[in-house]
């Protein structure tokens, strides 16, 4: 048997994942947006559309009701009302957000890599001479002259 390596890079999954979570936290934040803009410029809370827009965000606004009074003005048909609940909620909304991107960004890109093992394999090495590291050096002749030769000839 063969060495196996299986590498699955989770990026594209860490992705969708992401956009998923932007979409979700985005959509929160955009309808706190349009409760805080209604209750400020005064929207009928009888409307359909209003009262159940009231009712959904609730949830978000309503853990934080209390912490600041509301302030209203009465105008001639509507009543407009600042709520500091909403703004609070809006941003801790967005900071939950930010922290869970901050969370799967660091999953997102990483790479799993799956190595099987059962059977070692040999390693083939091969031998590299070695290259030396400066100009080889070439013997010299010692010169050549008769004094020399007839001192090695009479012995």
């Amino acid at each position: 048997m063969e060495n196996k390596q299986v590498t699955r890079d989770t990026t594209l999954e860490g992705g969708m994942a992401k956009k998923i979570v932007i979409v979700v936290f985005s959509f929160i934040e955009v309808i706190l947006g349009f409760r805080f803009v209604f209750k400020l410029m005064g929207a009928n809370p009888s409307n359909v559309f209003v009262k159940g827009l009231y009712a959904f965000t609730q949830l978000f606004v309503g853990i934080f009701e209390g912490i600041f009074s509301k302030a209203t003005t009465a105008g001639a048909e509507t009543e407009a009302i600042f709520e500091p609940a909403t703004l609070i909620a809006i941003v801790v909304v967005a900071l939950i957000a930010w922290g869970v991107m901050k969370l799967m960004s660091e999953r997102t890109s990483s790479t799993i890599k799956h190595t099987d093992l059962s059977t070692p394999q040999p390693v083939q090495t091969t031998a590299t001479p070695v290259q030396p590291e400066h100009a080889p050096v070439t013997p010299v002749a010692p010169e050549h002259n008769e004094q020399t030769d007839q001192t090695n000839h009479s012995n």
